[in-house]
């Protein structure tokens, strides 16, 4: 009995990869260098000028500095809105600049998540004063703020892309209860 050729799938493939091999390296030469051909001249070496130095980071902006509010400072009295607002936008302004490591910043950022919640549970029910332009900007103000206390928690400071639009909503706040709005 005679040995048959062995015709398997592996085989082909192995001899059909040397071939392959064989052909592209076949085809593949160096040309010869000639006495006669000129010397490749080199493009002249610039200097490399070092690299600056990183930028500094950026200075923390600076939107004032606001009293810590007394503990029996905490609440709305409910008896003039004008004033509620502007104190709960004090005491909003104090969170927001806080940074990490400040004094009892988880109790300042409980006292200050139930103060918001009390300003708009009492006083969105009233239409003259849910309709006013300082309490629609103050609401949207409490809303991030809130979201920040339920996102992060009350011990974490507010990350300042956030606190550069809230002190932009506070300064609108202000200027509407300024002129009664």
């Amino acid at each position: 009995m005679t040995a048959a050729p062995e015709t398997t799938r592996r085989s082909f493939f192995g001899k059909a990869s040397t071939a392959a091999v064989v052909g592209v390296v076949g085809t593949s030469f160096v040309q010869p260098s000639l006495a006669d051909d000129e010397a490749p001249v080199a493009a002249p070496v610039a200097e490399v000028a070092p690299a600056p130095a990183p930028a500094p980071p950026p200075a923390k902006a600076n939107y004032g500095t606001f009293p810590v509010p007394a503990a029996d400072e905490w609440g709305i009295s409910g008896k003039d809105y004008y004033a509620d607002a502007a104190k709960v936008t004090r005491h909003m302004q104090y969170a927001t600049q806080m940074d990490k490591g400040t004094p009892n910043m988880d109790t300042i950022n409980k006292n200050m998540k139930k103060e918001m919640v009390d300003f708009v549970s009492f006083y969105r029910r009233f239409s003259n004063v849910a309709g006013k332009q300082s309490f629609s900007t103050l609401y949207t103000a409490i809303n991030v703020l809130a979201g920040h206390y339920t996102s992060y928690g009350t011990k974490f400071p507010v990350p300042e892309k956030r606190r550069k639009r809230l002190y932009q909503e506070y300064a609108e706040i202000e200027k509407n209860i300024k002129k009664g709005r």
